[in-house]
């Protein structure tokens, strides 16, 4: 194991000895918080009755669709925009207008349109993971070194061929960055769009848990959410050094 994981384990151990040490002395109530062993056994539970990986396959499904949606819009648009003046100029007030209304404030007008069903929390996620795709597309493209332009033009490139063989190769690093935070921005935008009306989902087992009263099955769901979340970077990272071996710029 390397250093970088055992320093990286450090902290996380710290907080679960306090953790156990708070829990121990009964600072707070076991109905605030309960101890580690506790949320061990509801861990147990879950995993024995198969309900933790059924909630966790059923968000993991809507953040890849939500995620792939997103990606199918930001990058042509943002890609659009980088390059085009006038069609940034179109653009740009709506856009800054949506950027800056939180999902979750469109719910109850999100719920009129899209209904309950699954294209309401697809749309959340959609629009959470959105802007950071498009920004760093679109910074990506718009500021390529101009010096790579100008050896286009020398050469005779078409404004298609300046486009895919100088703008987006030079553009790729933003890209794939805005790839990694919207992947991000969805798993964290789960528990929002869970809330219309889910009927599986860890943001719905978490909302269950809360109206049961089982603190240590909240703490398990949040727990997944945070070791799932990180893993799936991990997982990311890695295929984006396989596919772009060049790339030394997405290391962690």
């Amino acid at each position: 194991m390397s250093k970088k994981i055992l320093r990286g384990l450090l902290l996380p151990l710290l907080v679960l000895l306090a953790w156990q040490l708070v829990t121990a002395k009964g600072v707070f109530s076991a109905y605030l918080l309960p101890t580690p062993m506790q949320v061990w056994e509801a861990f147990g539970e879950l995993w024995a009755s198969g309900l933790l990986l059924q909630h966790l396959f059923v968000s993991l499904r809507r953040v890849f669709l939500g995620f792939t949606i997103s990606c199918c819009l930001a990058v042509p648009l943002g890609i659009l925009c980088g390059q085009s003046r006038r069609f940034d100029s179109y653009c740009w007030l709506l856009l800054e207008f949506l950027r800056h209304v939180p999902p979750l404030a469109a719910v109850p007008l999100i719920i009129l349109w899209a209904g309950i069903g699954e294209a309401s929390k697809l749309t959340i996620i959609v629009l959470a993971s959105f802007f950071p795709l498009f920004l760093n597309t679109y910074s990506g493209i718009h500021n390529c070194d101009k010096r790579l332009l100008e050896v286009g033009q020398t050469l005779g490139f078409t404004l298609r061929e300046q486009i895919m063989r100088i703008r987006i190769p030079a553009a790729l690093t933003s890209i794939v960055v805005g790839m990694q935070l919207a992947l991000g921005y969805s798993w964290r935008a789960l528990i929002g769009a869970e809330l219309i009306a889910a009927s599986a989902g860890i943001g719905y087992l978490i909302l269950d848990a809360e109206e049961m009263s089982r603190p240590d099955v909240v703490i398990v769901g949040m727990l997944a959410i945070g070791i799932i979340g990180t893993a799936i970077d991990c997982i990311f990272l890695l295929l984006m050094r396989r596919v772009f071996p060049w790339q030394q710029g997405w290391q962690r």
